[in-house]
């Protein structure tokens, strides 16, 4: 039986963003929004990034919902 061929579920500029960010985050100029605070976490970087991403109109799935 053939198998379905999956289909990318982010962009290549969605994974530039990322990138990016992660490396702004290795160097410590990455801020977070508001409160302008250096981020740290490795999670926050990929979100900061995806964030982006979704601004500028690349192909990413939308945000769950926070229970």
């Amino acid at each position: 039986m053939a198998r379905k061929a999956k289909k990318r579920k982010y962009s290549k500029g969605a994974a530039k963003k990322v990138s990016r960010a992660m490396k702004k985050r290795k160097a410590g100029t990455l801020r977070s929004g508001r409160s302008g605070r250096k981020v740290t976490s490795r999670k926050q970087a990929i979100a900061i990034g995806l964030s982006e991403a979704r601004e500028r109109g690349a192909k990413v799935p939308k945000k769950k919902e926070s229970a």
